[in-house]
């Protein structure tokens, strides 16, 4: 049995309507982008997350993926540790054991395994080259590289949503995503042990580095979302749904309109939790700065402008030190 031993890590059990959920069906098929928009708008701007529905992503290679990620994470630690991460240098590719990655590493250690792919590239730059694929599970990586393809176009089509959100014409981001940093992440959460303390937890607080996220989370839940309060929010599992976040990219982009909000994940159910979120970017070189349409006489542009690839690789620097002493050079 768990219990929690800190007072800063209890969430405030809300009904999920708390984080709307929003029907992007009119969306997906063109009957009325703008009203789908309207309400990514809302959400972005009052709390970066919300659940999307009738996104015509499979459920059936959705099952499969959680399938084939259960398998990959009962191999023995010395199959899994052959593709470590580390050995892929700044492609950021592959397994990262227990406590390898921590995203808060001044305050917790992640109580977390993980395995990131993205698509197939042959030269090896930060964020771009070949994946390192489990031989033991031949089916991984068709599966795996079917559901990146899947959700990469979902991904476009909510991004276009933020473009139509904003103003701006729905293919506005598309130029500085012709070949966007992406990340294909499968996730295990042990079961924890005893008390359970700030210390170490599922995931430590943090933001995505990135422009968005589409994670899907299985039954077990977990994740918490802090709201402007500073009250933690329970963000439970929804049948039939993704769970969707911006990240830093998307604040810069507007100008602190839409917020890029702090998440963790605290496991306290007994039971191993998987959940597997798919992170988009920006190009490598694309500049980010703050959008025309949030930018006023009264409300002045608050960031330099930087490159997605710079800020990105800088975060990720922070949190694997096999990243410590690589110049980042080259790009994809």
């Amino acid at each position: 049995m768990t219990e929690l031993l800190d007072i800063r890590l209890a969430s405030k059990q809300t009904a999920f309507t708390e984080i709307p959920v929003i029907d992007i069906g009119p969306l997906l098929s063109g009957e009325n982008p703008a009203l789908v928009a309207s309400q990514i708008g809302e959400a972005c701007e009052k709390i970066g997350f919300f659940y999307i529905k009738n996104h015509g992503v499979g459920q059936q290679l959705i099952d499969s993926m959680y399938t084939l990620s259960k398998r990959f994470f009962k191999l023995e630690f010395e199959q899994k540790n052959t593709l470590n991460i580390v050995n892929s240098g700044p492609t950021l590719r592959g397994y990262i054991p227990m406590y390898a990655e921590n995203v808060d590493p001044a305050n917790t250690r992640d109580f977390k395994e993980c395995f990131d792919y993205g698509a197939h590239y042959d030269e090896v730059s930060p964020f771009f080259g070949p994946n390192q694929m489990p031989h033991e599970l031949p089916e991984f990586e068709k599966v795996a590289n079917e559901y990146h393809g899947a959700v990469l176009n979902l991904a476009r089509l909510l991004i276009g949503g933020i473009a139509l959100s904003l103003g701006l014409p729905r293919d506005y981001f598309e130029h500085r995503q012709r070949k966007p940093i992406t990340i294909q992440r499968i996730l295990r959460y042990p079961p924890p042990i005893g008390r359970i303390s700030q210390e170490e937890i599922g995931i430590g607080a943090h933001t995505d580095y990135g422009f968005l996220t589409v994670l899907s989370q299985d039954a077990v839940g977990g994740l918490q979302v802090r709201n402007r309060a500073g009250e933690w929010v329970t963000a439970p599992p929804v049948e039939g749904t993704f769970i969707v976040n911006i990240g830093d990219l998307v604040q810069t982009l507007t100008n602190d309109r839409y917020t890029s909000t702090m998440h963790r994940v605290v496991n306290t159910s007994g039971l191993e939790r998987y959940s597997i979120p798919f992170f988009i970017d920006l190009d490598f070189d694309a500049v980010v700065a703050p959008v025309p349409t949030c930018v006023t006489e009264a409300v002045p542009a608050k960031y330099e402008a930087y490159t997605c690839g710079q800020h990105k690789f800088k975060r990720f620097v922070d949190s694997y030190e096999h990243l410590k002493g690589i110049e980042q050079v080259g790009r994809g």
